[in-house]
């Protein structure tokens, strides 16, 4: 027998509007959505207007609605729905990274404890199905690492900047017309967006979660003219990198900060808003996924892809977190080489280099390379942030 999903969906900014028309362009006759939960029910919207509640209620105390998709970007009001989708045994989809970084562990075990699907392709990297392909094809512990560029926002704009000779805030202005950017634009060009994206794909990858607080994260707000022509000196691009690598000793490693990459590079030539990942294992090499990574109908194909999946009864089984004896420990402890441009010879008190390779001071511009340990990085993240310096690693390849 076919099985019948009838959808309570909440939220219908970008994705949900997404998710709508892609269901009406391509429908289906055991998947459409029933009510849809919004701030403002009386607001008029590209739909029928019967579909539409500023209640949850309407559609938790709904006996037919069976599936719950939850698209909205408060990530407390997102856990408490999801949450309730599972308590009330409804399969359910999001697309909420920050939710899902602070509280996975708990929905880990409260599905299990339920027995009921949580699904979240949809949450890192939009078109990409790298959740998925980490917890089907790559569930053993050959794996080393997963980088790249999680952020297609973020790499919208540094593509204008370097392709395009565009001034930063017309490439920031026009991501923000195509719809790229986030309501808070920090949360993409600050690194948090990629993070989230981060964390919950470590838990995938190599079994596991790492809170967000730990992970040192440092965004491109604050890159300025004499960077970026650096970076076109040294016949490079900077790009907004996260990255997951587990050691030799069996550590991992976990950051997300700008990155000068060379042309031999994967990712160096991702442009616009297209993410780029870079998966590599001991005996397979280097293997790239590259697909759309912001926008609302790419993020609403995975979201599709995810019910389609519930159609058949799929889950995650988080295989790797239960082998204790190969999970790896988080750390700190390693160090690189950092580009790093300041303004008063002051901040540079707040890194303790290992070692310096070049310096140049000039009136207007000054900087050092140097290595640093992600360590020391991680415990001046705050300050950094509030000082007229830009920071990017700077890998010898």
């Amino acid at each position: 027998m076919t099985k019948q999903l009838n959808i309570g969906l909440f939220g219908f900014g970008n994705v949900g509007k997404g998710l709508y028309t892609l269901l009406q362009r391509v429908p289906s006759s055991n998947v459409r959505i029933t009510k849809i939960c919004v701030r403002d029910a009386s607001k008029p919207r590209d739909a029928e207007a019967t579909l539409f509640t500023d209640n949850a209620d309407d559609i938790f105390n709904d006996p037919g609605i069976n599936f719950i998709v939850e698209l909205i970007d408060d990530a407390e009001a997102s856990f408490s729905i999801v949450s309730r989708a599972l308590l009330t045994h409804r399969p359910v989809v999001t697309g909420n990274k920050k939710m899902l970084a602070r509280h996975l562990p708990e929905l880990i075990a409260l599905q299990e404890a339920e027995n009921t699907a949580l699904l979240y392709d949809a949450s890192a990297c939009g078109s990409i199905p790298v959740i998925r392909n980490l917890e089907e094809y790559y569930d053993n512990d050959l794996l080393i690492s997963v980088k790249g560029i999680l952020n297609g926002s973020s790499n919208f704009v540094l593509s204008k900047i370097f392709n395009e000779g565009m001034p930063r805030q017309e490439a920031l202005d026009l991501a923000r017309q195509e719809g790229f950017l986030e309501s808070n634009p920090t949360l993409d060009l600050d690194g948090w967006d990629s993070l989230y994206k981060l964390v919950i794909l470590a838990v995938h990858a190599f079994g596991v979660y790492v809170e967000p607080e730990k992970v040192f994260t440092y965004g491109i707000t604050d890159m300025n003219d004499n960077d970026i022509n650096f970076a076109r000196e040294k016949d490079r691009r900077i790009k907004l990198v996260a990255n997951v690598q587990k050691t030799a000793d069996n550590r991992l490693v976990m950051c997300v900060m700008p990155h000068l990459i060379s042309r031999n590079k994967y990712i160096y030539s991702v442009e616009d808003e297209f993410n780029g990942v870079v998966i590599k294992g001991l005996f397979y090499d280097k293997q790239f996924m590259f697909g759309r990574g912001a926008g609302g109908h790419p993020t609403s194909s995975a979201v599709l892809s995810d019910i389609t999946a519930c159609l058949y009864d799929y889950r995650y089984e988080y295989k790797k977190m239960r082998h204790a004896d190969a999970i790896p420990e988080f750390t700190n402890d390693i160090s690189f080489r950092v580009y790093v441009r300041y303004s008063d010879p002051v901040d540079l008190g707040l890194l303790r280099f290992d070692e310096i390779y070049e310096s140049y001071s000039s009136p207007g511009y000054n900087y050092i390379v140097g290595k640093l340990s992600l360590r020391c990085l991680h415990s001046a993240q705050d300050a950094l942030r509030n000082r007229r310096l830009f920071l990017a690693a700077y890998p010898n390849d």
